[in-house]
C-alpha cells in the first residue's frame, strides 16, 4: 500500500472533474490529484465526432448502465450511458452545446440557493466557452471549451428549418442567447470539425506539463476516508495494487449523478437504515443522498427515406461513406463531422408558459432503442423529450461495493403530468414531421404509422419511451431535510468534502446538461480559491 498527499483529490475525471483539477492546478502552489476509472479518452474513437457518438450500447468508454424496469414505461429496463474516460459523458456524447432556460437558475435561486440565479452563472458559462460563431453579452470568445457551428453541410439540416417553418415554428439562430425558443441547428463543442471533451479542453494539455498535477486513470475508488466527520482521503485500487491518497484540504466529489450518490453512502453517508441493512458503518445519516434522481423522458419519431444524404446501411451508402472518410481526412469537414443530433429546439406546449417545456433533437439516422436495433435502411429520427418532469426517481445500493453497479430508478412517467406534456409534445413534433419538405421525401413512417387518438400516443410513448441522457439530482443543493450540499456544493454535516457535477443540480434544466456541469465547476472553483 502507497500513500500520497495532495492539497486537493478529485474523484472522477468527467465534465467537472475535468474542470475542477484543470483550473485548481493553474495555481502552482496548489497540488492536484484526479482519479478517474477508465482511460485518457484521446483516441481518434473520441475525438472523430462520427466515431464517437457512443451512446450507443458499447461498453467503449461507457459504464452503459440499465435501470430497475420502470412501471411508466410498462415495466421495462432503460438504458443510462455513462463516460467512462477523461471527460466523461463529453467524450461519448452527442456535443451539443445548449445551457438550459434563465427561469431554470432563477428558480435554483429562489429555492434558497444564493448565487444561483441565471445571472451569477453566466459568467461562469462565458468563461467556459470559446465560440467560433457567436459574440456579444451571452457568449465567450476564449474560454477551454471549444464550440462551433457544425461541420458536416448536411441538406437536412435546411429541409428541417423549412419544415418548421411550414409548421408555423419560430426558428432560432441561437439557443443560449437571449431567447430560447424555437426551432433550428445546434451547435456542438467542436474545434475544427473534432469532438471537443471536457478533458481537451482542460485536463489533456497540461498533463505532464504542470508538475502539480497528478492524474491517475483505471483507479477503482472504494471509499472515501474520514477522521470523525471530515474527508481526509480516498482509498482505491489501481493494476490490483491498493493505495490510499490524502487531502490537505479537500475532497471533491465528481462523479456524476449516479456514482456520486453511491460513493457517498458507500462510504458511509447517506440514508441510515439503507446503509445498515447492508453493514455500511455510518459517517453522517443524510437521507437526501441518492433521492431526487430525475431524467428528460424521451420518445423518438423514425421514417426511413431514400437518400444517401442520411447515414444508413446499404451498398450506395457505403461507397458514399468511403468518399466522406477521404473527405473528412482532409479537410475535417462532411458527413464523418457529424454529430448525428444536428438540429432541433425548445417548443412550448402551451403559449402561456414562460419557458419551452419539450425539446427535440432531429437526427441524420434511423434510431431505434438507442441504436440497439439496427435497419437496413437509410433515415432519419426526431427525439421530443419533456424537459421540466415532475416525475422523482432514485439510486440506491446493489451493495456495499464500488464494484457493482447500483440500483437506477429515475421513476419515469410516474406522475401522469409528464405523461401528459409528452402527448402534447408528440403531437407538435408530428405537425413538423407531416410539413410538407420533410413529408414529400420520405419513404415510410417506421414506428408510429398507426397512432391516431390520445390513448394512442399514450400507449405508444409507455411502450417506446425513455431517456435523452440528461440524469441529475441524487446529491441536490438545498437547505431542507433532503438536500445533501449547501449552496458552497459542502455537504451538509461533512468538513473538507464537496460534490461538483450534475447530481447538485436541485430540478433539471431545460436542456442539454453538458455546458451546465462545466459551468458549475468553474463557478466550484472560484469559492475554493475565495475560501468559500
Amino acid at each position: 500500500m502507497t500513500s500520497n498527499t495532495f492539497d486537493y483529490v478529485v474523484i472522477g475525471g468527467g465534465s467537472a472533474g475535468s474542470v475542477m483539477a484543470g483550473r485548481l492546478s493553474e495555481d502552482a502552489n496548489t497540488t492536484v490529484a484526479l482519479l478517474e476509472a477508465g482511460g485518457k479518452g484521446d483516441s481518434w474513437l473520441v475525438n472523430i465526432p462520427a466515431a464517437a457518438v457512443a451512446m450507443l450500447p458499447t461498453s467503449i468508454n461507457n459504464y452503459a448502465f440499465e435501470t430497475v424496469p420502470q412501471p411508466g414505461l410498462n415495466g421495462r429496463r432503460g438504458y443510462q450511458p455513462r463516460g467512462k474516460c477523461l471527460g466523461g459523458s463529453s467524450a461519448i456524447n452527442a456535443m451539443i452545446y445548449t445551457r438550459g432556460h434563465r427561469v431554470d437558475y432563477d428558480h435554483w435561486a429562489a429555492l434558497g440557493n444564493d448565487g444561483w440565479s441565471y445571472d451569477d452563472l453566466l459568467p461562469y458559462f462565458k468563461k467556459s466557452e470559446n465560440n467560433a460563431a457567436f459574440q456579444g453579452g451571452y457568449h465567450g470568445n476564449d474560454g477551454p471549451l471549444h464550440v462551433s457551428n457544425l461541420q458536416s453541410h448536411n441538406p437536412f439540416q435546411e429541409l428541417y428549418v423549412n419544415a418548421a417553418k411550414e409548421a408555423g415554428f419560430p426558428i432560432n439562430h441561437d439557443f443560449n442567447g437571449e431567447n430560447q425558443e424555437g426551432l433550428g441547428v445546434y451547435q456542438v463543442t467542436h474545434k475544427n470539425g473534432e469532438r471537443w471533451s471536457a478533458a481537451r479542453g482542460y485536463l489533456l494539455p497540461y498533463m505532464g506539463k504542470r508538475h502539480n498535477l497528478h492524474v491517475q486513470t483505471g483507479v477503482q475508488v472504494e471509499c472515501i476516508l474520514f477522521d470523525g466527520r471530515r474527508a481526509i482521503g480516498v482509498s482505491y485500487t489501481q493494476a490490483g495494487e491498493q493505495h490510499v491518497i490524502r487531502a490537505n484540504k479537500e475532497v471533491i466529489l465528481c462523479a456524476g449523478a449516479f456514482h456520486s450518490p453511491q460513493l457517498l453512502m458507500v462510504s458511509g453517508i447517506g440514508p441510515a437504515e439503507q446503509l445498515k441493512q447492508l453493514g455500511i458503518p455510518i459517517v453522517h445519516d443524510l437521507p437526501g443522498v441518492g433521492q431526487n434522481l430525475q431524467d428528460h423522458p424521451d420518445f423518438i419519431f423514425g421514417y426511413s427515406a431514400k437518400s444517401l444524404d442520411l447515414i444508413g446501411i446499404s451498398l450506395g451508402g457505403t461507397v458514399r461513406l468511403t468518399g466522406e472518410i477521404i473527405k473528412y481526412i482532409r479537410s475535417r469537414q462532411g458527413m464523418i463531422a457529424t454529430n448525428f443530433a444536428e438540429a432541433g429546439g425548445f417548443l412550448k406546449t402551451d403559449p402561456n408558459l414562460n419557458a419551452p417545456d419539450v425539446q427535440l433533437h432531429f437526427v441524420v439516422s434511423l434510431v431505434e432503442d438507442h441504436a440497439r436495433k439496427l435497419h437496413m435502411a437509410h433515415g432519419y429520427s426526431c427525439h421530443v423529450c419533456v424537459l421540466r418532469p415532475k416525475s422523482r426517481g432514485q439510486l440506491t445500493l446493489a451493495s456495499d461495493s464500488m464494484r457493482e453497479a447500483p440500483l437506477i430508478d429515475p421513476g419515469f412517467l410516474t406522475e401522469d403530468d409528464d405523461l401528459e406534456t409528452l402527448v402534447k409534445g408528440f403531437k407538435l413534433t408530428k405537425r413538423l414531421m407531416d410539413a410538407p419538405t420533410l413529408a414529400n421525401i420520405r419513404d415510410k413512417d417506421i414506428f408510429t404509422p398507426h397512432v391516431h387518438t390520445d390513448e394512442d400516443i399514450r400507449q405508444i410513448i409507455r411502450n417506446r419511451a425513455d431517456t435523452v441522457y440528461h440524469p441529475v439530482g441524487t446529491c441536490k443543493m438545498g437547505n431542507d431535510l433532503m438536500s445533501v450540499v449547501d449552496s458552497k456544493l459542502k455537504v451538509h454535516g461533512i468538513e473538507g468534502l464537496r460534490v461538483v457535477d450534475g447530481s447538485i443540480m436541485p430540478t433539471l434544466i431545460g436542456g442539454n446538461t453538458n455546458a451546465p456541469i462545466m459551468s458549475i465547476a468553474e463557478k466550484a472553483v472560484d469559492m475554493i480559491r475565495t475560501h468559500q
